[in-house]
């Protein structure tokens, strides 16, 4: 569902990524790990369409996203670190407004269960998003995924900043997700939820992928002191 073939990309002569190859199949949650500057936002940008790769591919469910940008988004949806959405705008506006959007019109009961779905509590859906946590915002992106019927989901840094009972309610929904069979690429620098919620985990640096882990190899290995050693190399 998530390809990237070879994918390089440079800026000002720097590598960012480098020959990067990697696949996400539906159903599964592939971890990136990494530090700063590692080619983990570069890689899910090239994703997103956001910047052409300077050699190689980034594919979604087959489609090359430079040369079908409209179709390829169509099938994906993004959290970033800071959902954006409208602040004056309701909950329920919000999810009706991105629904459309992307082609689907829903009645104003659809977007509410897809709120509700979402774990957005009731009352909050007709409050401006203005006034919304971090975690609320996160479950207003959980449901535009869900209206837009997307088959895969980039997720950039989607812990940072939520308490542990967030944190824990957000994996929920992504394992809800990948029981969807949604394919879900997530940059993250939170070890403890990738290896709670990740099918795979990869290390990168420089732009590359130093390791790939299973869920199997992750449950005996230690995680944090390979990251540390990857970083050192």
């Amino acid at each position: 569902m998530l390809t990237t073939e070879n994918l390089t990309k440079r800026f000002a002569g720097n590598v960012a990524v480098d020959n990067l190859s990697l696949t996400v199949a539906p159903g599964e949650l592939f971890a990136l790990l990494g530090p700063n500057g590692a080619g983990k936002t570069t890689t899910i940008n090239c994703l997103l369409g956001f910047i052409p790769p300077d050699s190689g591919r980034a594919l979604i469910d087959g489609l090359d996203v430079v040369t079908q940008p409209l179709e390829t988004k169509r099938r994906l949806a993004y959290i970033p670190e800071q959902v954006n959405l409208y602040g004056y705008f309701s909950g329920v506006e919000n999810l009706a407004y991105f629904s459309e959007l992307a082609g689907h019109h829903y009645a104003n009961a659809e977007l509410r269960r897809f709120l509700a779905e979402s774990g957005l509590q009731k009352e909050a859906h007709d409050r401006r998003v203005s006034g919304y946590s971090k975690g609320m915002r996160q479950k207003v992106g959980i449901a535009i995924a869900l209206a837009k019927q997307a088959k895969a989901l980039l997720l950039d840094e989607p812990t940072s900043g939520l308490d542990p009972s967030a944190s824990h309610e957000f994996s929920q929904l992504l394992r809800q997700l990948r029981e969807r069979g949604v394919a879900i690429l997530m940059a993250t620098h939170d070890l403890f939820r990738a290896k709670e919620d990740a099918t795979r985990v990869g290390i990168m640096r420089h732009g590359k992928l130093a390791h790939t882990l299973t869920a199997a190899e992750l449950s005996h290995t230690g995680l944090e002191k390979l990251y540390l050693e990857t970083m050192r190399a």
